[in-house]
């Protein structure tokens, strides 16, 4: 469950930047890139072994940026989360016993969800903002919009990830349910790799243009 001081910061910021980085020496020109650009929130996914350096150097020296840790699957991978001080965790999917690891050892966690089993799931856990995981894929706002109306008496919201991108994340956001997206278009892996932090910008610029238009 995320605090509320936390869940008021990622709802403000909009935007999650998902991000896959081979090279901990390109965390920080990433980060100020994308806080040039107007996006102030990141997950940094544990798809590659430079993700927890990469989130440690981010945290000595960019701390204005909220940086979380993407793709927890184990409980080992909780522990190295919380010892490298991430401000948040998130999965793909809902592993009770990963959720409830997270909650003890203190590390605000939103499991991932495609279907009202795991929405009931999520909430027995004490879970409120859940991961919408792969959101077009699995059917889009239409289908969250559906399977998420018998909750929302319960206070619950989501962050999608999967398809969204600068054309569709407006539709997103103008929606109450959606406390934030995700976004990995806006720095790609390639574009990382590149080290071409103009473009990175230029895509959160835009990004951020878009997220502001929708919550006018």
């Amino acid at each position: 469950m995320f605090p509320s001081d936390l869940h008021q910061k990622i709802k403000e910021s909009a935007i999650i930047a998902v991000l896959v980085i081979d090279d901990a020496a390109n965390a920080v020109p990433l980060a100020r890139a994308l806080l040039r650009g107007g996006i102030g929130a990141m997950e940094l996914t544990l798809r590659t072994d430079a993700a927890l350096d990469a989130l440690r150097a981010i945290r000595d020296e960019v701390p204005e940026m909220l940086a979380g840790i993407g793709t927890i699957l184990t409980t080992d991978q909780v522990d190295e989360v919380v010892a490298a001080k991430a401000a948040f965790g998130v999965a793909p999917g809902l592993n009770r016993r990963v959720v409830e690891y997270a909650q003890d050892k203190g590390l605000p966690f939103g499991p991932g969800i495609v279907t009202p089993s795991d929405i009931e799931q999520g909430i027995e856990l004490g879970c409120r903002t859940l991961k919408y995981f792969p959101a077009e894929t699995a059917g889009g706002l239409k289908h969250l919009k559906n399977m998420a109306a018998p909750y929302q008496h319960i206070g619950i919201d989501f962050i999608p990830l999967g398809g969204l991108n600068a054309n569709n994340m407006i539709d997103y956001l103008s929606s109450p349910l959606i406390s934030a997206i995700g976004g990995s278009w806006i720095a790609s892996r390639d574009l990382i790799a590149a080290q071409d932090w103009n473009q990175i910008e230029a895509n959160a610029r835009q990004a951020r243009e878009n997220a502001d238009a929708a919550r006018a």
